[in-house]
């Protein structure tokens, strides 16, 4: 009998249109050679345009949902998305302590795409308190990183990347790493920062049109990297390397975003099986 794949665990919410939340973190990991296991937080209502509304899960439900796989089999990595209600973030934060072993990759998603809000002030607090203590790395885009940096409500200056980075690492995370897709910048420029520093700058070719799913597709792949194996910084890179690739070979099924194709090698493999060339 063959070894098993590393297993990820990934918290986060079903989207039915599969381009982000769990669909997203299943597509990736699986596509990366890991296997991945699930605990839906929460329900939404989405199209590739925008979130309509989301219906959190009882927290009991949540927990129970990982207890039992981690109970079952053993876990490479957690990753942590979408989250959708205070109550869940403490009912995580309580479960992941009991395995202080395992990575955590924590994705702050707080808004949408298009801007539709996902996260509250108090769930914010919640995050900072509770998961980042717990992170190993932390993604966050750049608008992500300055809100969860914020001092306090009067805190009215915009702190730069590297401040925000600081001021996380702080809280207690093992890294950040900040994309700066939302930056104003011809090409975007990824930083991943340690408390000694910036660990890595990578930087990539700005991609046309807009992408639903970007951030969970990053986040699942670092994860997957360092359940392969993969140090903290190659594990990075690598996770970047896919996702650009994904959202390079993206494709738009729908009336609003793109969605990565986390799937590309498998088309580019049959294109060159069947004599065709690709670009």
């Amino acid at each position: 009998m063959s070894q098993p794949p590393p297993a990820v665990l990934s918290f986060a919410a079903s989207d039915s249109t599969g381009g982000a939340g769990i669909q997203a973190d299943i597509l990736t990991l699986a596509s990366m050679g890991c296997h991945p296991l699930t605990v839906i937080t929460a329900i939404t209502v989405q199209d590739t345009a925008g979130v309509e509304d989301v219906m959190a899960l009882d927290p009991e439900w949540v927990a129970d949902q990982a207890r039992a796989v981690l109970e079952d089999m053993p876990v490479h990595v957690f990753k942590i998305g979408l989250l959708g209600s205070v109550e869940i973030i403490t009912a995580i934060a309580e479960v992941v302590s009991d395995y202080p072993d395992i990575p955590l990759v924590l994705d702050p998603v707080l808004a949408s795409g298009r801007g539709d809000e996902l996260a509250s002030e108090e769930m914010v607090a919640a995050m900072r308190e509770l998961l980042l203590p717990q992170a190993t790395i932390i993604t966050p885009n750049s608008i992500e990183a300055r809100r969860l940096a914020q001092d306090d409500e009067d805190d009215d200056d915009t702190p730069g990347l590297s401040q925000c980075a600081s001021r996380l690492l702080h809280m207690g995370c093992e890294y950040v790493l900040i994309t700066g897709t939302h930056e104003n910048t011809s090409q975007v420029v990824n930083h991943l920062y340690s408390a000694g520093g910036v660990v890595r700058a990578d930087t990539w070719d700005r991609l046309a049109g807009s992408y639903h799913g970007s951030g969970c597709t990053l986040a699942s792949a670092i994860a997957a990297a360092l359940a392969n194996g993969l140090p903290i910084a190659d594990g990075v890179y690598e996770a970047q390397e896919y996702t650009w690739q994904s959202l390079k070979a993206g494709f738009r099924p729908g009336m609003g975003q793109h969605l990565p194709d986390r799937l590309f090698w498998a088309r580019d493999d049959n294109d060159a099986a069947n004599g065709n060339k690709t670009e």
